[in-house]
């Protein structure tokens, strides 16, 4: 992994961590989640830290995982490290706000489950193309999305695929607001500056009794999936699917 491909940066009780490979719309690779995952832990027992912000660099969020970088190392379970950078945001304890714009497909839609707080640009563009990709959804989204949009509108967004905007997502509930592009990260920085002075014993505790009810079985879903998913890579239907990417190109 080069140097840029996550960057990490403090103001003041907030820490940013950047997504940073703007050529490929920040495609995540194996070695960027592992950093990820670095990072989050560390700044969870961090006592100067109150709020984490994530984002992208050059106006996207990410388009998911980078497909090469996804065959060469593909997951094969909880253990592997895309899954333990989704345990670990599930369960990261500090408040996590989230500066969308661009592009935000596959991870980068299903993360934002994990966020306290997103705020999207007016003409971000969500996507979650698991089973047009052959496999399944993961970050417990096919736990989360039926609670949060009702079954029928998870279904919708889960089996087809399709793009859908900042709107929807703001009327199902996937984000907090919608700003011009250009307002995005300024908003986002702002609500977590607001925030991270907010009394700390007060926001832990409160992110707790928001989320703990379904920590442990969410954690159990997640891995349910992790393992449908890593089995799905290992048909010949999705390594075709997966593959056909590179023939085309």
């Amino acid at each position: 992994m080069s140097e840029t491909e996550v960057t990490n940066e403090r103001h003041g009780a907030v820490h940013e961590i950047v997504m940073a490979r703007p050529k490929t719309k920040n495609a995540l690779t194996e070695a960027m989640y592992a950093e990820m995952t670095r990072l989050l832990r560390a700044l969870a027992s961090d006592p100067e830290v109150r709020v984490v912000l994530i984002r992208g660099e050059g106006g996207n969020f990410t388009s998911g995982n980078d497909l090469r970088d996804f065959l060469q190392n593909p997951p094969k379970g909880p253990e592997s490290t895309v899954f333990q950078f989704i345990q670990t945001i599930a369960a990261f304890p500090k408040p996590i706000v989230a500066a969308v714009d661009g592009f935000a497909v596959g991870l980068g839609t299903t993360m934002l489950l994990h966020c306290d707080l997103v705020y999207a640009a007016e003409d971000t563009k969500f996507k979650m193309p698991f089973v047009s990709l052959g496999v399944v959804p993961e970050a417990g989204s096919s736990y989360l999305l039926p609670r949060q949009f009702g079954a029928r509108r998870a279904g919708e967004a889960l089996y087809f695929g399709e793009t859908f905007g900042a709107q929807a997502a703001f009327d199902l509930g996937l984000v907090s607001a919608i700003l011009p592009a250009p307002a995005v990260l300024e908003h986002a920085r702002a609500r977590a500056a607001k925030l991270a002075a907010q009394p700390a014993e007060a926001v832990r505790r409160t992110k707790e009794l928001l989320t703990e009810h379904q920590l442990g079985e969410l954690r159990t879903h997640m891995d349910r999936e992790a393992n449908v998913f890593a089995s799905m890579l290992t048909t010949d239907e999705t390594r075709g699917i997966l593959e056909g990417f590179f023939t085309k190109k």
